[in-house]
């Protein structure tokens, strides 16, 4: 089979992006069927990778990710093009875009439908694109594809897609990410948290991660805490994070937060492991990747009660309003305080980890890739 994935990073390091998520499995799924060929179809430079299994092949197509009428006429016509000439049997489309001149069967890949739930966190020609066209994706997609049973009942809600017709996928984790020995920890406490506990915030500092909240309830919690314990904040810078890096200027407690950029998986694996405790205040997830890599870390998390996030973690996951900064730092001082409370939520971590893998991720997509390719 010639499977034909449109992606606009392949390589990306997001862990909370398509990107990522398509790498993972496209390359498993390329070990485990190498008769079949996967081109990855895609504009960006960071897809020039060695070591690629041989059945990967990357084709450049400019324009992938315009919002503009002339930019979608122009990739519309680059792609058919293209998947002509390499007799592609199926399309991929990973960015949640669909491809309405291809004549051949198409999965569609969408992580959530923030973009109506949160349109003030979008750029105004990326929203006005999916307002207008998500509809006609949504229609033309032989499958459809996302993260969680939160997004399926969100996309059926919105839109009337028979439930028959998406398919939840799930996520998987990074093996690197584990609990670490105590004496790696307090290594890791001295290089970065001057020897003191820490909460860590992983992500990216897109204004939707809500970290100006995460500011406010960290200064709450040392004003009533007196404690010397800092707040590790270790992302990506992105668009829109230049109000968060503004603030943290001038604020109070800024000697205590320590910023890590651009880390990569082992230091971000190393850095939650030794962590007291994550807080991911996020507005809205399709999954949320980090808070599940501290659950995988033996660390427990304190998440927004929104979207997905309820769903992925269950009762191993402390809860907050994520608009209530006040909330933010009471749940905070009440796991520095509750010992037992964080040893419980440890302990049905362990468990909720086992829900989840990129083998079962990757059996999905395969099953789906069946489903549009079987004759009506």
């Amino acid at each position: 089979m010639i499977i034909a994935v449109t992606i606009q990073v392949f390589n990306s390091f997001d862990r909370e992006g398509t990107g990522y998520f398509t790498k993972e499995v496209i390359l498993r799924l390329a070990h485990q069927r190498p008769g079949d060929i996967f081109y990855i179809l895609s504009e960006a430079a960071e897809n020039r990778q060695e070591n690629l299994p041989v059945n990967i092949k990357i084709i450049t197509v400019k324009a992938n990710s315009t919002f503009s009428l002339l930019g979608t006429v122009l990739y519309n016509r680059r792609l058919s093009s293209i998947l002509k000439k390499i007799n592609a049997d199926v399309l991929i489309n990973a960015d949640g875009i669909l491809a309405l001149k291809a004549t051949i069967p198409q999965l569609l890949l969408i992580q959530d439908l923030s973009f109506l739930h949160h349109p003030e966190f979008q750029q105004k020609n990326q929203l006005a694109f999916l307002k207008k066209n998500m509809a006609k994706f949504l229609e033309k997609a032989k499958v459809v594809l996302t993260i969680s049973n939160f997004s399926k009942e969100d996309i059926c809600k919105n839109y009337g897609t028979g439930e028959q017709k998406i398919h939840v996928a799930g996520y998987g984790i990074n093996e690197l990410f584990k609990p670490c020995e105590t004496e790696e920890r307090e290594k890791i406490k001295e290089q970065y948290a001057d020897g003191c506990e820490y909460f860590i915030y992983s992500g990216s500092y897109y204004p939707q991660k809500n970290l100006l909240n995460l500011l406010k309830a960290f200064s709450v919690f040392k004003k009533k805490q007196k404690s010397n314990m800092k707040l590790i904040i270790c992302g990506q810078k992105s668009l829109g994070s230049e109000e968060f890096l503004s603030l943290l200027k001038t604020f109070k407690f800024r000697d205590d937060v320590k910023l890590v950029d651009q880390a990569d998986d082992s230091e971000r694996a190393t850095l939650i492991a030794s962590a007291y405790a994550m807080v991911y205040p996020s507005y809205f997830e399709d999954f949320g990747v980090p808070p599940f890599e501290a659950l995988q870390s033996q660390v427990p998390a304190i998440v927004s009660r929104t979207s997905a996030l309820p769903e992925v973690g269950g009762d191993a996951y402390l809860y907050i309003k994520p608009d209530d900064f006040e909330d933010i730092a009471a749940k905070m001082m009440l796991l520095y305080k509750d010992e037992t409370l964080r040893n419980k939520l440890i302990e049905n971590g362990k468990e909720r980890v086992k829900l989840f893998s990129w083998d079962q991720t990757t059996q999905k997509m395969w099953e789906c890739i069946e489903l549009a390719t079987r004759p009506e």
